[in-house]
């Protein structure tokens, strides 16, 4: 009996390890994640001046490690980190991730020796070193990679000859060893591409080099230790020299092409480059917002987060990353011109004006396809809320609606209906009276009788508000009286004149 638990005991202990070690990767004895310690053991050994390898060493595994990618079954597959400053050496301990399928280091300060350890690699099929500070010799272990396709070693200080064994790799597509320090002999390696320029040790002889090509065949006999010239040699010069200038040609012309495209591109999204100098524009210190960061904030731009609706786009209650509560407003059309020019002024009128009665602009965003302007969210009930609903009002008869409504309360003097009532009566309530007069200047019929965006921000200072605040009401009763002058008389001169009447009735029907 002790020995049958004894045996249930143990397969549920060889369980549980089993299944822990398929979700979370092989363990060292120390009970730490293999391929966590072998990369921690890579960034140990490099210098990383900017942090970008923030890795934790106490994680359970690296797959939400940036610069990591992993599997579905949580096994390292990836290793990327090109054009980010980083130094010092790569750690042997590389040779530990068994499942790296691809390895890019392009672009850095990297020096040392390239480890042999990578030879223990048997799913790579990717490896960029190049533009990097390696020297030494290319190791032969490499060639034990029967899966690599493509090995750039480009631009490093690599000295000695090319490993006699990368003839066997059979499957390699891709092999750049050029700008270099190697040496002959050159073996006749299968590549389909194949680059060895810039190797002064070996395209400084008399063989010369040209280029990107299958690796060229007097240098193929030169490793056969056999170098007689070929009879065909002058034949094969004026094929290279056409070859060599019609590649050129293709060249300058794909060059201008992409000079051209380059150029309308730059000037499309000019106006978006927070970083670039621009005379009709100041954002200030507005953030420039990701897209798919905005698609998390707001659930995909769900209807569920939708706030409200303006004539040139939709508003999104949003969460980003932080905390910060924002909202979004996302222009209908991002390509079109009116929403375009709504985009441009709305940024440039809300980024140069800042005070605090004024719903100040956050960020914006720019795709090819997409323009949004995040600003901090409100809550309900706030006067800022209720006076930005006039803006992003759902509807044309919404927003009639809401303007009749804010006029009412202001000529009964309950403007206290605007205030949220968490504020218990803590507010100046002149100054709620100020800005509520604004709000009514800003959203009169005509828009040629609105104030400027410089204006607003003058009178909610209390420059020129009551002067402004009374033109307008003298202009509200002055249309007021012509409406009722001209109703009243035409009616009661058709209802005093049956002969009028007459007129006009036949002056209504048909010509």
């Amino acid at each position: 009996m002790e020995a049958s638990k004894e045996n249930v005991l143990f397969c549920c202990v060889a369980s549980f390890i089993c299944l822990w070690t398929t979700a979370y990767g092989e363990l060292t004895p120390a009970g730490v994640n293999y391929e966590v310690e072998a990369l921690m053991g890579i960034k140990n050994s490099l210098v990383d001046p900017h942090n970008v390898l923030n890795w934790d060493e106490h994680a359970v595994d690296p797959c939400s490690w940036a610069m990591v990618t992993c599997s579905t079954d949580n096994f390292v597959t990836s290793l990327g980190a090109p054009s980010q400053r980083l130094s010092g050496t790569l750690s042997p301990s590389i040779g530990n991730l068994t499942n790296l399928q691809s390895l890019l280091l392009q672009d850095n300060d990297i020096s040392g020796h390239i480890p042999s350890e990578l030879g223990r690699l048997p799913k790579l099929k990717t490896i960029d070193l190049s533009s990097n500070n390696f020297s030494g010799q290319i190791p032969g272990a490499l060639s034990n990679l029967n899966s690599l396709q493509y090995l750039r070693l480009n631009n490093n200080s690599l000295d000695g000859a090319i490993p006699a064994s990368f003839v066997n790799m059979t499957q390699l597509n891709f092999l750049d060893l050029s700008y270099n320090d190697l040496s002959i002999p050159v073996p006749p390696v299968h590549a389909k591409t194949f680059n060895i320029v810039g190797n002064p040790l070996i395209c400084g002889t008399e063989h010369g080099c040209a280029g990107t090509t299958p690796v060229p065949q007097s240098l193929a006999l030169n490793y056969s230790q056999n170098s007689q010239p070929s009879g065909n040699s002058k034949s094969h010069k004026v094929a290279l020299a056409f070859g060599s200038s019609l590649g050129c040609i293709c060249l300058l012309v794909l060059g201008f092409g992409f000079i051209l495209w380059w150029r309308q591109r730059h000037n499309q999204q000019i106006f978006f480059d927070v970083n670039e100098h621009n005379e009709e524009l100041n954002l200030g210190n507005l953030r420039s917002f990701q897209f798919k960061e905005l698609q998390v904030a707001t659930n995909n731009f769900s209807s569920k987060n939708l706030i409200g609706k303006g004539g040139f786009g939709n508003v999104y209650k949003g969460y980003l990353q932080d905390g910060t509560v924002v909202a979004v407003k996302r222009l209908k059309d991002g390509n079109a011109i009116g929403g375009e020019i709504q985009f441009q002024t709305e940024v440039e009128m809300i980024s140069l004006a800042v005070h605090r009665n004024l719903l100040r602009l956050y960020g914006f965003c720019m795709t090819t396809t997409e323009r949004l302007l995040v600003y901090p969210y409100m809550s309900n009930g706030s006067v800022a809320t209720r006076l930005k609903a006039l803006e992003f009002g759902k509807s044309t008869n919404q927003k009639g609606a809401l303007l009749d409504w804010v006029k009412k309360i202001h000529q009964e003097k309950k403007l206290e209906l605007l205030v949220d009532k968490d504020l218990k009566n803590n507010y100046d309530r002149i100054e709620l009276e100020e800005t509520v007069q604004v709000a009514l200047l800003c959203t009169q019929s005509l828009p040629s009788h609105r104030p400027k965006m410089s204006e607003v921000v003058r009178m909610l200072e209390g420059d020129g508000l009551a002067e402004k605040w009374e033109a307008s009401q003298r202009a509200e009763e002055n249309k007021s009286r012509a409406n009722e002058f001209s109703s009243s008389e035409r009616y009661s001169d058709l209802t005093d004149d049956s002969s009028l009447l007459v007129q006009a009735m036949e002056l209504s029907g048909p010509r």
